[in-house]
């Protein structure tokens, strides 16, 4: 059976120096690119590549590279861009590819600074459909489907080759097979379509190929993993908002970190156009009312003050002291009781002193009887 394809397809599969995406490197990448309509043109490139890093013995007792293998060979930032040429605009396939090989290849991209844009890419994850139809490893799955032992397994080109013989044969034989998803839809998924191929081996709809976090069936992003698995981002954004700092900090893929400042991003400029939106409260009619009450008029027989018409007196200032007529700028001299500066003093109380109490005669009594007579 020959592939159905709208645009290019390339299988690839690394060897690394281990399975920490952020932290390892990759050590051998080979591509197989099949090009439209059905496949039948290939192109095969293989790189080696110094990770720049030793390469621990568990690493290289599965895929055989070791430190004097690859000590002469290009670092990856050196045949970034060749590689990234190469993929061109392919759609991108490969062995349990959505969880290691693509969140790999994207780290050593991001880290060499070469643009490599995955948004319009189609993935397809060869171990996805076997473990959907028949849970199984590549070496079993190349038995199980082809009929064939991997010669020389492990090795990135003979693993590429495997995955994409697994493929072409799951194509033949799951092209009119049932399947049941969780909510007992039954469906056709395996075809002869990678758009439709990529929809089944991305059931768990991945927003960071890492994992780290996925989309629910309402289409917003949530955490899967940790103490907030199963919250929106955006909901821990507003009641743990240094989570997101303990994250971009923290030991996570670079494209893990990219994709949560995505949609932080977003986050913060929603929240910025609520507050914008938000009505400005008006003030009351008693306060309005008090910020537009006139000044109280002056009283009538206040005495008027002369002011030069461009005299630098503020508004605020006091008025200066009245003048008497005929006596331009001369004070009134100061008032009994007030000092030079004119302000009040009083006098000091005298206490009289105490007399003793006159004994009531009739000529006191007459006075005060003639003082209150009517008359």
């Amino acid at each position: 059976m020959k592939l159905n394809l709208k645009r290019p397809l390339a299988f690839f599969d690394l060897e690394a120096t281990g399975i920490n995406v952020g932290a390892d490197r990759i050590v051998e990448i080979s591509i197989i690119k099949l090009h439209p309509p059905n496949g039948s043109q290939e192109e095969v490139r293989t790189w080696r590549i110094n990770p720049g890093m030793p390469i621990p013995l568990e690493s290289s007792l599965i895929h055989g590279i070791y430190d004097d293998d690859v000590k002469k060979e290009p670092y990856f930032k050196e045949v970034a861009a060749l590689i990234s040429r190469f993929i061109g605009n392919s759609d991108l396939a490969g062995y349990n590819s959505n969880k290691f090989d693509i969140p790999m290849l994207m780290e050593e991209f991001l880290r060499a600074g070469v643009p490599f844009d995955i948004d319009n890419r189609r993935f397809v994850d060869v171990q996805n459909i076997f473990h959907q139809m028949e849970q199984r490893t590549l070496k079993a799955a190349y038995k199980f489907y082809c009929e064939k032992e991997i010669i020389n397994a492990h090795s990135a080109e003979a693993d590429t080759r495997a995955t994409m013989e697994v493929l072409i044969a799951q194509l033949a034989k799951y092209e009119k097979t049932p399947w049941e998803d969780k909510k007992g839809n039954v469906m056709y998924p395996v075809v002869n379509d990678v758009e439709a191929l990529h929809q089944f081996t991305n059931l768990n709809r991945p927003v960071d190929f890492a994992g780290r976090m996925v989309f629910n069936e309402e289409g917003y992003e949530i955490f899967n993993f940790g103490k907030h698995k199963g919250k929106t981002v955006e909901d821990v954004f507003r009641i743990e908002p240094s989570y997101y700092s303990w994250m971009m900090q923290g030991d996570f893929p670079l494209y893990t970190k990219r994709k949560l400042e995505e949609i932080y991003n977003r986050w913060s400029a929603k929240k910025a156009a609520e507050r914008q939106a938000r009505p400005v409260t008006p003030p009351r009619p008693t306060e309005q009312a008090e910020a537009i009450k006139p000044p109280a008029p002056a009283p009538e027989n206040a005495p008027a003050v002369n002011v030069p018409v461009n005299a630098n007196v503020p508004v605020s200032a006091p008025a200066p002291p009245a003048v008497r007529a005929g006596q331009p700028g001369k004070p009134h001299p100061p008032k009994p009781g007030h000092n030079k500066n004119n302000n009040f003093t009083p006098k000091p109380f005298k206490k009289r002193d105490e007399e003793p109490a006159k004994p009531v005669n009739e000529d006191m009594l007459k006075m005060l009887a003639d003082k209150f007579k009517k008359g």
